[in-house]
Order: C-alpha cells, then sequence, then structure tokens
C-alpha cells in the first residue's frame, strides 16, 4: 500500500510538472524576466512566497526533476544570502531525503534480493562508513545529486544519517549558488556560477576526507607501534607461524614471488588436516565402507558376509596413507621451493621481531617486516567431571590410540552431533563397533535442515549406530573395564558403559603461546582480523583455523592468498577475503554437502527464496549405483534461475556439488546448467535434472497456450 501511494504521489507530481511545463519556467532567462514581479510579490508577502518556494524546491527535488541550480539561484536573488541559504539548504535536505525515502521503499527490496551477494561487501561499508562516504559525494559536483539520493535509498545508511550528512554536504556548495543569485543580473549562463576552477576546488574538498582519513590511519597506526622499537633492516620478508594448510600455502605464495619467507612449525608438518584431520579420517571411512558393502552385498547379487575386520591392518592402511601424502607437505620439499623451513616453538616478541626455540635446543630471533599466524586448532574438550581421567579420546588422539589395537573398541560413545562425531561414529559402527552417539542438540548437524538432519540420523542407525539426541552428558564414573557416562535425556539418567569414549563437541582455535596475550593483539574464540585478515598490528594477519570464521581446510588454502598478497603487497593494494562461495562436506554415507544458503538460513535471515528439490529415487545412474537416498535442493531467487544454495545429499555429493559452486562464483544460473551436456550416466546428471525441475516450476503456461493454437492452425 505503502509503495502505491508513492508511486501514485510521484506521477500526480510529474505530470503536474510537465503539464505546466514548470522546465520552461525553471530557466536563467525566464528567472531574470519575472525577478521584477517575483520582487514585487515577495514584499506583498513574504511568509507566502517564502513557503510555496520551499514547496516548489522540496516537490522537484523529491522527485529528481532538473532545475535545482536555478531556484537556489532564485533563493539568493529574492530572499539574499542569510535567508536565501536557510530556505533553500532546508528545502534541497528534505526533498533529497524524500527522494531517498521513495527509492528505499521502490526498488531497495528487489535489488538487494537481486543483487545480495554481490552487494554484501558494499552494504557492511556503508553501514560502517557511510556518512564518510556520502559527505566525501556531497562536496563534489561532479556527481549528480538526484543520482546520489536514489543511490542512497538502495543502501542500508540509516534516513537520520542521510539526513544530516546531506545537510551539511550540500550546504557550501548551496551557498555559492545562494550568493550568486545575489548577483542575478551578472550572471549570463550557468557556467559562470560553476566554473572549471570552482568544481576543480570542490574536487580538492571532496578528497580532504579522504586525506583526513588517510591522516587519522597513520596516527593510529603510530599509536599502535608506540612502544616498540622498529628494526633498521629486517631479516625477512615474512614469518609464518604453523605448518597446516594456511601456513603452507601462505609460504609458498611468499616464495614464489622472491619473498625470504620463514616457516615455523612445532609439532608435524601437514597440519591437522594430514595428520588427526581430513586425510586419516576419510582413509578410516572408506575402510569403513568396503566393509559395510561386503556386509550388504546381497543387494548386488552377491552373497553378503560379516566382514572380517583386521582393525590393526585399517589403522596400518591409515598411517600409510599419511606416509604416502607426507612428502606433499613436507619440510624437504618446502625449502627445495625456497622456503627456510624451521621445527620449532614461534613467539611474537614485538610487531616485527619473533623468537623461535628451536627443535634442537638452540634459540634463533628474527626480525620481519609481517607475521602471519597460521597455528590452527585443537578439539574442545568439556569440563565433564571424570572425564579427565576416563582416558578419553579426541580426533586428535585416536590415531595413535587405536593403531595399538588388534580389534575395534566394543563398546564406543561418540560424544557430538557435529560433522567429525557423525563421521566417526558411522566408520567405527561399520568396523564392528557397538556405537552410542551423544547429542545435547535436538538434532544430529543441527546447522543443517530438519530433512537433511532426519535422513543423516537415518543413515547413523542404519549403519548401527545408537543416536541419542537432546541428551547431556552428565559425568563419567568407573575406571577400567568398567568405564560409563551418565547422560540426562527427556526420560532421564542413563548409564552407558563404553571401553572407548570419543570427544567430537568440536574445535577451538589455538590461541596461547604464541605472544598474543603479552602483545594485546585481540582474540575472541579466533584472531580478531579485519577484512584483510589483519590484525590490530597491520603487518600480524591471520589465516586459517585460528582465524575463523571457517574450519576448513580449503578455506584456510582460500584464506592464505590473502594474508600472504597483504603482507606482502598491502602498501600498494590490499584485498579483502571473499567468502561468498563457501562449499563443506560431512563424509558421512550418503554424503552431505553444501553451498551457500539453507532453507533454516534463509528463513532466519528473512531472505525471499524458492526451493526446488530433485529426489534420487528415480534417478537412472543412482539406481545403478544402488545409492537412491538423498536428493537435490536448491535454493534461488523467486522467479529467476539466480542460486542462493544448494545441499545434495548423496552418494559423491561432495563431488556433484563443485558445478553448483563454480555456477555460483561466476554468476550462472540454473539455465545454464540445464544447458550443459553432461555425460550419460554420471551421478553429476543429478544436477541437471535439478535445474530441469526448476524449469518445469516456471514453464510459460500463457506463451504455450498460444503455441499450441498455433500448431492446431497449422494441422489444419
Amino acid at each position: 500500500m505503502k509503495r502505491i501511494a508513492i508511486l501514485l504521489a510521484l506521477v500526480v507530481a510529474i505530470a503536474a510538472f510537465v503539464h505546466f511545463d514548470v522546465a520552461q519556467m525553471l530557466t536563467l532567462a525566464n528567472l531574470k524576466a519575472q525577478q521584477g514581479a517575483i520582487d514585487a510579490a515577495y514584499q506583498a508577502s513574504p511568509a507566502k512566497v517564502a513557503g510555496l518556494f520551499v514547496l516548489l524546491y522540496v516537490v522537484l527535488t523529491a522527485i529528481s526533476f532538473p532545475g535545482a541550480a536555478i531556484l537556489t539561484l532564485a533563493a539568493g536573488a529574492i530572499f539574499g544570502l542569510g535567508v536565501g541559504l536557510v530556505l533553500s539548504s532546508v528545502a534541497s535536505t528534505v526533498g533529497a531525503t524524500l527522494s531517498f525515502l521513495s527509492s528505499r521503499y521502490l526498488f531497495r527490496d528487489a535489488v538487494q534480493a537481486r543483487f545480495g551477494d554481490k552487494l554484501k561487501a558494499l552494504n557492511a561499508g556503508i553501514e560502517r562508513d557511510g556518512a564518510f562516504y556520502l559527505f566525501s559525494l556531497r562536496l563534489v559536483p561532479v556527481f549528480p545529486f538526484f543520482v546520489i539520493n536514489l543511490a542512497m535509498g538502495l543502501t542500508p545508511i540509516r534516513v537520520w544519517t542521510f539526513f544530516w550528512v546531506s545537510q551539511v554536504g550540500m550546504l557550501l556548495g548551496t551557498a555559492v549558488y545562494v550568493n550568486a543569485g545575489t548577483r542575478l543580473a551578472e550572471i549570463q549562463s550557468l557556467k559562470d556560477v560553476a566554473s572549471p576552477a570552482l568544481l576543480l576546488s570542490f574536487a580538492a574538498l571532496g578528497l580532504l576526507p579522504w586525506a583526513g582519513r588517510a591522516i587519522m590511519n597513520a596516527i593510529k597506526r603510530r599509536r599502535v607501534y608506540a612502544g616498540f622499537s622498529r628494526p633498521k633492516r629486517y631479516d625477512r620478508n615474512m614469518v609464518v607461524i604453523g605448518a597446516g594448510a594456511a601456513g603452507l600455502v601462505t609460504s609458498i605464495i611468499g616464495a614464489t614471488v622472491k619473498a625470504k619467507v620463514t616457516l615455523v612449525e612445532a609439532h608435524k608438518m601437514g597440519g591437522d588436516c594430514l595428520n588427526y584431520g581430513c586425510v586419516p579420517s576419510k582413509a578410516l571411512i572408506k575402510s569403513a565402507s568396503v566393509a559395510d558393502t561386503i556386509r550388504h552385498a546381497d543387494a548386488y547379487g552377491i552373497a553378503g558376509v560379516e566382514p572380517r575386520v583386521d582393525f590393526r591392518g585399517v589403522m596400518a592402511r591409515v598411517r600409510d596413507v599419511i606416509t604416502k601424502i607426507e612428502p606433499h607437505d613436507s619440510a624437504e620439499r618446502y625449502t627445495g621451493l625456497g622456503v627456510d623451513v624451521v621445527q620449532g616453538y614461534a613467539r611474537i616478541v614485538d610487531p616485527w621481531r619473533v623468537e623461535i626455540k628451536c627443535a634442537d635446543g638452540s634459540v634463533q630471533f628474527l626480525t620481519t617486516r609481517s607475521i602471519v599466524i597460521a597455528a590452527g586448532a585443537e578439539p574442545v574438550v568439556p569440563r565433564l567431571p571424570g572425564l579427565e581421567g576416563s582416558g578419553y579420546l579426541t580426533s586428535d588422539t585416536l590415531w595413535d590410540a587405536f593403531s595399538k589395537l588388534d580389534r575395534v573398541p566394543e563398546k564406543i560413545v561418540v560424544l557430538g552431533g557435529g560433522a567429525i562425531g557423525c563421521e566417526l561414529a558411522q566408520a567405527m559402527a561399520r568396523l564392528g563397533g557397538k556405537v552410542v552417539q551423544v547429542e545435547m542438540a535436538e538434532r544430529v548437524l543441527a546447522s543443517e535442515d530438519d530433512d537433511v538432519s532426519a535422513l543423516a540420523k537415518a543413515a547413523l542407525e542404519q549403519s548401527g549406530v545408537e543416536v541419542l539426541t537432546s541428551h547431556a552428558a552428565v559425568r563419567v564414573e568407573g575406571a577400567g573395564d568398567a568405564r560409563s557416562l551418565i547422560v540426562k535425556g527427556p526420560k532421564g539418567e542413563r548409564t552407558i558403559g563404553f571401553d572407548a569414549l570419543i570427544v567430537a563437541v568440536g574445535r577451538k582455535a589455538r590461541l596461547s603461546g604464541y605472544g598474543l596475550e603479552e602483545l594485546g593483539i585481540s582474540t575472541d574464540r579466533t584472531v580478531v582480523t579485519d577484512e584483510y585478515l589483519a590484525t590490530e598490528f597491520p603487518n600480524i594477519f591471520a589465516a586459517g583455523d585460528v582465524a575463523g570464521p571457517f574450519q576448513f581446510t580449503h578455506t584456510a588454502s582460500h584464506q592464505a592468498w590473502y594474508a600472504a598478497v597483504n603482507a606482502l603487497f598491502g602498501q600498494f593494494r590490499k584485498f579483502k577475503a571473499d567468502y561468498r562461495v563457501i562449499p563443506r562436506t560431512t563424509y558421512i554415507d550418503p554424503e552431505i554437502a553444501r553451498v551457500g544458503l539453507n532453507e533454516r538460513e534463509a528463513k532466519g535471515q528473512g531472505i525471499a527464496h524458492e526451493v526446488t528439490i530433485y529426489h534420487l529415487d528415480h534417478f537412472e545412474r543412482a539406481i545403478i549405483e544402488g545409492a537412491t537416498t538423498g536428493f537435490v535442493k536448491v535454493l534461488s531467487v523467486p522467479g529467476k534461475d539466480r542460486i542462493l544454495g544448494v545441499t545434495i545429499v548423496g552418494e559423491h555429493a561432495g563431488e556433484l556439488l563443485g558445478e553448483y559452486v563454480l555456477a555460483m562464483k561466476h554468476g550462472l544460473g540454473l539455465k545454464k546448467i540445464m544447458g550443459t551436456i553432461h555425460a550419460y550416466p554420471t551421478m553429476i546428471e543429478a544436477n541437471k535434472f535439478a535445474a530441469g525441475e526448476w524449469r518445469k516450476a516456471h514453464v510459460p503456461h500463457r506463451v504455450l497456450g498460444f503455441v499450441e493454437r498455433y500448431h492446431a492452425w497449422r494441422r489444419g
């Protein structure tokens, strides 16, 4: 209703201006010709003329009609500098604000829905520094004021901020025109007022806020570094702390561009992913999958048998997989690529100095232009009575512990229903353990949609896992072979005996031991950084799990590029880390992969969307593989084929997701996917069929009605 009223008011105002030929009236020649009559009217009724002037100015500006410059001259000619400046300044600001509000109510929602992802950075910048940007634009008359009004209406800037900044920012330019109007007879054209020299002066004024900001930033930097002595020369261009995914990629980028880089690692090269996370867990999952296939081989016409699991052999294979991948991340390889690799503990002494306690007992001090903290993360261990002496395992420690066993622990409790907990629970159950999984929330994989969580729980239970959601761990009791976990659920307390307790309730950034506290670098679960991954100290950066907001190997590598480039070349140009398209996969069977928004997030953020689902139970390659459980779910802009997010549940979902990641990254819609030839029969065809489901829901029935009549006519 509000939009209709605004549109109606605009139409009426524009029609009136056209009907009364206001454009012809608002010319310099006409103003000069009518000055005598206007002066007489003003002398006879000052309040009436002033009121009509303000009303005309407000309406003119509100509908973005040309002629504001003439009215501002008229203000000086009629009312003089003082009164004319007040009237025209207030009227122009009120009119600009009405134009701003019209743009906001008519177009902002549509623009944000259409270009929301691309506008995130702009919106964030406006929310943070909108007043600064608007003030700069208002000072430079090169930018048409009506364009600024309309454009700002599409952003999140507050109405009051827009009003007062416009009032102040336009005051100087308004004063110039009002003052010129007091000498109207001397003006032959608007060029006499807005001369090139004057325009250049205004442009220079527009740069003043930016110069001021640069000066303030320089002062802030001086304050940050106060009390520290900057070295006269530097041993390194960059020191990287941590040799996980983020640290490895950061250091190799630095070496590639011929910077002198030292990479410091206290434990194992390759970090968590190679040694405790992605690599060993996926190797374990593969062995568990083979065991499950043998167990259910009758589904393929082959006699199914209970597999004999050589658990020591399984864990030996896990170790063998790590060993084969280790050379990719080894100190020898990175040394050969030009990186100075040091085994030891690094501590930041000051913004340009790092102390390294080397593995051989020596201590090394390095001066460096920049530092990148890539210390990774570690498992969260809850404060649970009795846990400390229970012999519990984490996703870091279970590999060494299990490698010493000949058989799978008979009774296993997995604490946690996130991705790590679900993967380990299913794998251990498939390898023959009796697994109970305990999750405090109502659902496993709580960040996913309800239907995805339900399917994951069903898959876990089908693999033999007893899933206890809405159950909180209370305490651990007993010792040796009589250990048990006490949990509390909807029906009260329950005692669960275990031979192995795996704590998988999440991971936290490694924040202690690197000198962050002593240096005053802010931390809040992660190292606090800006959009460029810099800390309070502009030469100290953080990347990977220690920086957040994601804990994925691929995002760590992604952040590493920004950290390395900004650390080495930030004095020329800095790049904001881009998190718009981040894929993720949970490697249970069936796999769960997602990129962008899911339904839960879209509803929570109030983002308009429509949902297209293609189920795999009729998909030909899935039927061939015996993998019909799952679906492809696509969220798109209502009425458009632009993809907001995709969730895939099914065999090889992580691989299938890649096509959607590419599409979202480069702005390709569902029509492009549907129009792409996919080999038959492959699993990736499911993406094309999902796009086809979207197309079916958007068939132009009216057009097809005409086409049907055309074909009937052709048949005679």
